[in-house]
């Protein structure tokens, strides 16, 4: 222990003595280990990022949307096409694209399937929402009885819709934290009445808030939930709007709307405006959209005016491009390390030669190779830790203003540091070994004669 306390104390005087000369040296270090961290930090946040947005769209869910009006005119030429391009249409093709769309009687076919656990509802419609002298305009979202579960939403106050709540389609609601914050600023709203369109709703629950970024609404094509109303499915249909339910007087609204605009107008006689079906394991997902969709298109009479969405697969891909990128940037942080590795060699080889006199007279007073050898490695290790510990300072540093400074989530984690840390020791071991050999192994009368 003495031997090597004697040997540190050395390599210390030797580095304070060349003080500038020491800080070069450890700069590659220093850049290497700064750029590991943050480099890591990214990746840890876009890894993050794909799991909060698995957490929003459900990790096994499948979600089943109508399509809009120009999708289906689409769909509808190009089966109305031979392999040509010529025009086959007839009225067999005509008949075929009427289709009665997604409906609560889909819904309850596709939770028959095997390894489906659970499937939801949901009508979205653009409301104005009012309560004695407070408005704000929000999306009232008719839900079926999983809903809550399957899109992960959870209360902050009052209960969730119970059974009761949809057999009888009471007029009860459910809202997002937003809508509390701008109708009750200064009140609990359990209990309370808010207006949404024409009709009252009783609040009976508040959704817990959702920080949900900008661009994270637009890429994954979502809506903030913090600003919607909740209402149970029946209570829509029954209380709002039923786009299926075909009456003498909606007919004669549409014939005139038809004759108005003098086109084909198009009629949404959709129910409901999408579906959600959660399976019990991913494993699954390929078998269970393939029956999802021959049952529904067989259904809509061989119309595809639907369109199955498997978040799952569409993270997998994001994770799987962010996860090359991220190793795309870790070896170019790692280059970093290894050119600065290559520095301490340099230095140490070149310091090794400056002091040819100061090795010879330590071998001539009794100093062993050993002796030699571990003065040289200590000092390189010495550069390579002080490099490392100020690298780890500048790294957490840039990884907090990269954050602050972009759009780009950092997560530090203490596996990142550690890693980074053990690897600028390492470098300083590795390539301190050939300078400190060198020096070890030469001829203590050849070093003494040395001018």
């Amino acid at each position: 222990m003495r031997k090597y306390l004697y040997n540190l104390s050395i390599a210390f005087e030797s580095m304070l003595q060349n003080k500038m000369r020491a800080f070069l040296t450890s700069f590659g270090i220093i850049c290497g280990v700064a750029s590991v961290i943050a480099m890591l930090a990214i990746g840890k946040g876009a890894e993050q990022e794909i799991l909060d947005k698995m957490k929003l769209l459900g990790t096994n869910n499948i979600i089943i949307k109508k399509i809009t009006k120009e999708q289906l005119d689409k769909n509808a030429k190009e089966e109305e096409q031979d392999d040509n391009g010529n025009s086959t249409s007839n009225e067999k093709s005509l008949a075929k694209r009427f289709s009665p769309g997604l409906s609560l009687s889909d819904a309850e076919g596709l939770s028959k399937i095997p390894n489906v656990n659970a499937v939801s509802t949901e009508i979205e419609k653009e409301s104005e929402v009012i309560r004695d002298l407070y408005k704000v305009n929000a999306r009232l979202i008719g839900t079926g009885e999983n809903y809550f579960k399957l899109n992960n939403l959870h209360l902050n106050e009052g209960n969730i819709f119970t059974s009761e709540h949809f057999e009888l389609s009471s007029p009860v609601c459910i809202i997002g934290n937003k809508v509390k914050t701008k109708l009750f600023p200064k009140e609990n709203p359990i209990g309370k009445r808010i207006k949404c369109g024409n009709t009252w709703l009783v609040v009976i629950g508040v959704v817990g808030e959702k920080k949900i970024s900008d661009q994270v609404l637009t890429n994954l094509g979502i809506r903030d939930f913090n600003y919607d109303v909740y209402t149970p499915i029946h209570t829509y249909l029954l209380r709002f709007e039923n786009r299926a339910l075909i009456t003498k007087k909606k007919l004669i609204d549409e014939n005139r709307q038809r004759r108005r605009s003098r086109t084909d107008t198009y009629i949404d006689r959709n129910q409901i405006d999408k579906i959600i079906v959660e399976i019990n394991s991913t494993e699954n997902i390929n078998n269970v959209v393939d029956i999802i969709n021959r049952k529904l298109f067989r259904k809509h009479n061989n119309v595809q005016d639907f369109e199955i969405v498997v978040p799952e697969l569409l993270l997998q891909q994001e994770q799987s491009t962010k996860r090359i990128f991220n190793i795309v940037l870790g070896i170019i942080a790692s280059i970093s390390l290894i050119v600065g590795g290559i520095g301490i060699m340099n230095i140490m080889l070149a310091s090794v030669l400056e002091r040819t006199k100061e090795i010879g007279i330590r071998m001539a007073v009794g100093a062993k190779q050993t002796d030699i050898l571990l003065q040289f490695l200590i000092e390189a290790i010495i550069i390579s830790l002080s490099g490392g510990l100020v690298g780890i300072l500048f790294g957490v540093v840039a990884s907090i203003l990269i954050q602050n400074l972009t759009d780009i989530n950092t997560i530090i984690s203490p596996m990142s540091i550690g890693v980074s840390f053990g690897v600028s020791i390492s470098v300083g071991l590795i390539f301190g070994i050939a300078p400190a050999r060198k020096a070890s192994k030469q001829n203590a009368i050849e070093l003494l004669r040395y001018q």
